[in-house]
Parts: C-alpha cells; structure tokens; sequence
C-alpha cells in the first residue's frame, strides 16, 4: 500500500492539493517581435468564432485588424469542405488557395486553418489545430473517459462506468485508447476501447497496480507500471497486453513511461535519489540514467517530443505549487515553460513540438489548456461550463 501511494503522489499530480482560485489557464504573453499579425475570418459566423479561437491558441500568431502581414479568409463550400484563401497584408497579392475536406464542418475548417499556418509561420511549424483530445472529464461527478476536437467540439463520454479513471493515451493511429480505471475490481487496471466499435476490453490486470500505460510510436509496444512483483516497475508488452518484461529491479517506485520518438529509449519517474525525478533507459534492456534537469526537486509526468527528440516536456514543483518545465539534451538545460498564478501539470505535446496541452489547476477546479513553450501563453480549451476537465492526451490524424 505504501507503493501504491508514492505511485499516484508523483504520477497522478492531479489528486494533490493545488493553488488558490485564479483565472485558470488564461495567461496572456507580449511577444509581438516573435508573432506574426494575422487578420482572419470566416463567412459562417460558427466559423468565423471557432477560426478566431483557433488562431488565438497559437503563440506564433496574433490577431489584428490592421497591420497584418497576412489576410486569411475561410469559406464554406459543402457541409464538409472549408476553402482557405491567404494574400499578403491589406490588398497584397495572393500566398494559396485550397478547398479542405474535413469529416464535418468543424473538421473540415481545423484542417484547412491547419493549411495556413503552414503557409505563413514562417518557422517550419506544422498545424495542430485538427489533433483530438481523450481526457479525464468530470461534469457527472466521476472521472470518465471523453473525447473531443481540441476545441471541444464533438465530445463523447466513452465510460460511463462509476469508477475513477485516469491517464487516456491514444494508439498511434488513433485506433484504440488504452486507460487505468478502478472499474469492477476496486483495483488499478488498464483497459483500452476501440473507437471503431467502443466496446471496453480489459488489457492488463495482474495483482497489484496496473497503470500508466502508454504506446510507442510504431504502436507495436505499449510501456506501463505494474506492482505485481511486489515493487511499482516499468514493464513493456506488445500492442496485445502479452509478451510483457519487466525493465526496471529497484527499491524506488518507477512512473508514467514515455517512449522517444523513435521508440528506443523510454523516459520516466524515479524516486531512486530520494525524490521524483527523471530518467532514461534502452527498451532493449539496460541500466537507467538519470536526466540532469537541474531545475527542481521533484520532476514528474514526462513527455517526450514527437517532432524534436532532443526536448521532454515534464512537471516540477516550485515553491508550494507546480508548473510545467522542458528539458533539451542538446543543451543538457532545462527550462520553466509556464509561469502562471496556478498549477501547471500533466503535460502532452501537440504535434508541432512547440505546444502542449496540459491541466491548469486551483482549489476549486481544473481546466485543459495550450501552452506556448516559446512564449509562456497560455489559453483555455475546454469550457468552463464543462465541469473539471484534466489529463489531456493528443492525436494528429
């Protein structure tokens, strides 16, 4: 039992207690010198506000009415085709135009905005404004399984099982969502549906805790934290749940694994030194190494970049709250991402590399936001009329 509780003290941050009542997730950032002035707009006034609150996530962007170095127009032309016509500035010559299929409305102006901010960032960025969301949503009074645009659009509640669920990760096509719920045994297992049927399976169920389960990129593997041996561990299997080894033998309790990007190594949570920190080791077995971070006494919750091996997003504790952090190998350096007057924690990258969806927190609620690592910016996702909403976990189709 004591493993159990050091588990969810350092993997689930979301159960502790958090800071006094802000503005949750709403931080606003001048960096006018590393934004690009847009003017954007729509012909459908449901466009025209999901086109705007899109463009507002974005810390490479800001809107203005005039000034802008780019002009981007978005048209309805079937109930699933948005066209997206960008030219430079106040009259200037046209940059593209292009007539996207979405699997809806709102899909389809995602996609086609996704378009134009490859068009004019100016920085090699992809779009992330077409990525779905699984997530931990509370608006019954228990903490189930939903899934949505990132705008909250399209939300479907996918367990409706009483039970306390935690930490949804998609598969990498986007298939399946493998998650921990207390459901039926009382007990941490790990569970996946499949989103073509949704019918709820259970994946691994051993004695002890079974969480944190989480697929490489090739989705072949799937890495997760046992405590059936007696000891809380990370173990790899294969996309099935079978075939599972243990990686790590210590006396410390181990959490939250993250597969790079290239599926060789694994990051996670130790408290092999004496608090929670971060550390490495070959999925082909080997020794564990510890990430010099250097930048808090506990670290906790990696994530590892998709589109830059080179940064782990994570969370630290500073002073008596929490904020989210990144770390560059490249520079063995780490950074403070979010500097907000809440808890910043639970980050997962979008598929730019520059920005995460993470859980901004107080006393009373919690909602899910975009960070700008860049930037610092931080911008709500879900509404406020919602309920509590956290663990937000990303796919890109």
């Amino acid at each position: 039992m004591q493993n159990f509780l050091r588990v969810f003290l350092f993997s689930m941050i979301g159960l502790l207690p958090a800071l006094a009542q802000r503005d949750i997730g709403t931080v606003d950032v001048i960096a006018e010198n590393k934004t690009v002035p847009i003017r954007v707009s729509a012909n459908v006034p449901e466009l025209n506000q999901l086109a705007l609150q899109a463009f507002n996530a974005h810390g490479r962007y800001r809107l203005a009415a005039s000034g802008f170095a780019y002009d981007i127009r978005f048209a309805q032309i079937t109930a699933n085709q948005v066209r997206v016509d960008i030219t430079r500035g106040s009259g200037g010559g046209a940059v593209h135009s292009e007539t996207v299929t979405g699997t809806d409305q709102r899909n389809a102006l995602l996609r086609a905005a996704d378009v134009a901010v490859e068009r004019t960032n100016g920085v090699g960025l992809r779009g992330f404004f077409a990525s779905k969301l699984a997530f931990i949503g509370e608006r019954t009074g228990r903490k189930e399984v939903y899934t949505s645009d990132l705008f909250f659009g399209d939300v479907k509640q996918l367990t409706r099982d009483n039970a306390q669920a935690l930490t949804p990760r998609w598969s990498p096509d986007g298939s399946r969502i493998v998650y921990t719920s207390y459901f039926r045994s009382g007990f941490p297992d790990i569970f996946q549906i499949d989103l073509k049927t949704y019918q709820r399976s259970t994946f691994v169920s051993f004695k002890g805790t079974n969480s944190g389960a989480r697929f490489s990129p090739d989705g072949r593997q799937v890495a997760m934290v046992l405590s059936g041996e007696g000891n809380a561990e990370i173990y790899v299997g294969n996309a099935q749940g079978k075939q599972i080894r243990r990686m790590t033998r210590t006396d410390a309790v181990e959490a939250s694994p993250s597969f790079s990007p290239d599926g060789s190594r694994l990051v996670f949570t130790s408290d092999a030194a004496g608090g929670p920190q971060l550390y490495l080791m070959s999925v082909a077995g080997g020794g564990m190494q510890r990430i010099p971070t250097n930048i808090s006494g506990y670290c906790a919750e990696p994530d590892w970049n998709r589109v830059d091996p080179n940064k782990i997003a994570f969370t630290i504790r500073i002073g008596r709250g929490y904020q989210v952090a990144v770390y560059d190998f490249s520079k063995r350096a780490s950074v403070q991402a979010s500097r907000a007057p809440f808890d910043g924690i639970e980050p997962s990258w979008l598929p730019d590399g520059r920005h995460l969806v993470y859980t901004a927190r107080d006393r009373n609620t919690s909602r899910l936001c975009v960070l700008d690592t860049e930037t610092g910016k931080s911008t709500p996702l879900s509404p406020t009329n919602f309920g509590p909403t956290l663990q937000g976990s990303v796919w890109m189709p």
